[in-house]
């Protein structure tokens, strides 16, 4: 696999005259790929259908003669001004009824109908002006679904779209009526269009009619993309691709990335770190110009999957942000770790965001590879030692991972429409047992809730999959290592109901959750050998063996030889325990990693990264602070 570093760029943002020197600049430190377009409609249709490409056509002209790799972007993120006058209801609505404005950017309803008309138009008139053109080697389809929460929108298109989906989903008012169980407070319907959007209800609305919106809401987030996809797939055979966002679970990007070559997701690590995680106090202070020593390399593994294998960031943070609570510079070698990072993780290009900082506008403040001025930033110099370092390095593939991890969006859904609890969280759950998997120091794999086979994998771990699909069910069946499943794993149905009988329904396993419990952060539930469990407790009965106990005897893990429910959630150093005690069944090497230093092999290399603001020891090695380590396997 050959490794590359790109660059995200506004021609339109600069005077032409300055464009060939831009270019100059990012081949000499080292840059492959030029991101462009994105946000570039007014300057490509400045009216209805008077379309204006010669400043496109040069920027391209420029960029790739000088040797650039272009990645061109559809521009629908951005409609301009005069779309909105002819059609005044494409703005999504906020759960309060409020419509949101021009101004910004994302202010379309993935449910307008006629706008999703006018993006595959756009979309058809680049394919058919660029799709052959040899500096254009991928294509990127919109910008960042779901990001300012634009998934979600409660207009009229919406619920007329939301009701037509409810017909055709359930084709009667009884079938529906009996899925959600409207029997329940005289919530029963005659027709489909009675049926409103499930908010500015009195209290809660019903959990499955909930559900039902968020399914219909990620569809349209996916008919969005594919009418594009498709029409873009008519005029060329470069790969197309989206890039997603970190902690994002509106929509299925499993269903999104179905119809795409490649995934690309936006990563800004200490962004990132102050707005979308948790962690104590100290833990973000230690992490502060670093980030989080986990979340990229969780969102690699992910994306690495929703791209069937082909992953990239497309947005790589240089520098200070703009849009966090704080926003600090990385230390000294961070744009070099994390690019080193997606690298070991199987992504095939890290692009930085962005070329040159903007004196102007909603980003000003979020730095790039040059200064407003022009100078050079300081990544700028970390980019070129990246480009010279691969240069040097045998190009490397991913390895066989020791453990996979089932992640699924709908699961994401049901938990926060029914917490149960203040902190039960979807992907904080997830998150906190691959953490546990990388603090082992394993490889991991994140898999969809609807894989058929597991063969590959000595451990799978299924936390909080709501309801297990029949071709996971079989898969589980079948499986021979260990597969640890649980807190709240096929405990509801696909409506988001307790089923009789009470799950979870593993294979061959006698355990029924009875009784849930959602626990406050001053308590715990205490467990044999110290451990502890926070946020969630099961009980758990049935003939299963007992492989580990609460202090006062109740069931925390349960199951047989190879399928296990885990009854609780884990607090860090409990969960490192129990993965340490599945690997040695295993025969798994798994390691006691001290905080902020992590490892990555591939098929032919192990890379260790220290995340921590000190150096730290890697056998008979100390590794500096942002510092990167590779060794031949």
């Amino acid at each position: 696999m050959k490794r590359t570093l790109g660059v995200c760029y506004y021609p339109e943002h600069w005077p032409q005259d300055q464009w060939a020197d831009d270019a100059r600049r990012m081949v000499d430190a080292g840059l492959t790929w030029v991101r462009i377009g994105e946000f570039g409609w007014s300057r490509m249709e400045p009216q209805p259908g008077t379309l204006t490409w010669d400043w496109l056509d040069q920027a391209i002209d420029v960029l790739g003669g000088a040797g650039l790799k272009i990645i061109l972007g559809t521009p629908t993120a951005t409609p301009p001004r005069w779309m909105l006058d002819k059609y005044p209801d494409m703005l999504p609505v906020d759960a309060e009824g409020r419509p949101r404005k021009f101004g910004s950017r994302r202010h379309y309803d993935f449910s307008h109908l006629p706008y999703r008309d006018e993006c595959r138009r756009i979309a058809r008139l680049m394919g058919q002006r660029y799709g052959q053109n040899p500096h254009i080697a991928a294509w990127q389809i919109d910008n960042e679904y779901d990001c300012h929460d634009t998934t979600l929108s409660y207009s009229d298109a919406a619920q007329r779209g939301f009701q037509d989906w409810l017909a055709q989903r359930y084709q009667s008012t009884d079938a529906l009526n009996r899925a959600w169980g409207n029997v329940f407070w005289s919530m029963e319907y005659d027709r489909f269009d009675q049926i409103d959007l499930p908010n500015l209800t009195v209290t809660e609305p019903n959990p499955a009619h909930v559900m039902a919106f968020r399914r219909y809401a990620s569809d349209q987030v996916v008919a969005f993309n594919r009418v594009q996809a498709d029409e873009l797939r008519r005029y060329t055979v470069a790969p197309l691709i989206h890039n997603y966002m970190g902690r994002v679970t509106n929509f299925d990007h499993w269903k999104v990335g179905a119809d795409l070559d490649i995934a690309s997701w936006d990563s800004y690590p200490i962004g990132f770190l102050s707005d979308r995680l948790e962690g104590s106090a100290s833990f973000k202070q230690t992490f502060l110009r670093q980030g989080h020593p986990d979340n990229q390399a969780f969102h690699h593994d992910l994306y690495r999957a929703v791209g069937h294998g082909r992953m990239w960031v497309m947005e790589q943070q240089p520098g200070p942000v703009n849009w966090a609570p704080y926003n600090p510079a990385p230390l000294p070698g961070m744009a070099r770790l994390w690019a080193w990072e997606a690298f070991a993780h199987g992504a095939e290009t890290v692009c930085y965001f962005r070329w040159r900082q903007a004196p102007l506008a909603q980003e000003q403040m979020h730095a790039g590879l040059l200064r407003p001025d022009s100078a050079p930033a300081p990544a700028l110099a970390e980019a070129r030692q990246v480009a010279d370092e691969i240069a040097a390095l045998p190009d490397v593939g991913t390895a066989t991972a020791q453990a996979a991890l089932i992640f699924d969006y709908e699961s994401a859904w049901a938990w926060e429409t029914q917490p149960q609890g203040a902190d039960f969280d979807m992907f904080r759950l997830a998150f906190a047992a691959y953490r546990a998997l990388r603090r082992a120091g394993l490889n991991i794999d994140i898999l969809p809730p609807d894989t058929t086979d597991l063969s590959g994998y000595p451990m799978v771990l299924a936390p909080g999959v709501m309801h297990l699909s029949d071709k996971l069910r079989d898969a589980l069946a079948h499986f021979k290592g260990i597969a640890l499943l649980g807190p709240r794993t096929d405990t509801k149905t696909e409506e988001l109901a307790i089923p009789v009988p009470l799950g979870p329904d593993l294979p061959g396993v006698d355990a029924t959750v009875t009784l849930t419990e959602s626990i406050p952060p001053t308590s715990k539930v205490k467990l044999q050998d110290k451990g502890r469990f926070r946020h969630w407790f099961e009980h758990v009965e049935g003939k299963a063996d007992v492989h580990l106990h609460t202090k006062t005897g109740q069931p925390a893990i349960m199951g047989g030889p190879h399928l296990r429910y885990l009854a609780g959630w884990p607090d860090d150093a409990t969960f490192d325990k129990i993965i340490r005690a599945i690997a040695a069944e295993l025969d798994l090497s798994a390691h006691d990693l001290p905080e902020g230093l992590r490892i990555r092999d591939t098929a032919t290399h192990r890379f260790v990264f220290n995340y921590a603001p000190k150096a730290q020891k890697w056998g008979d090695r100390m590794i500096p602070a942002a510092g990167v380590h590779w060794e031949t396997l």
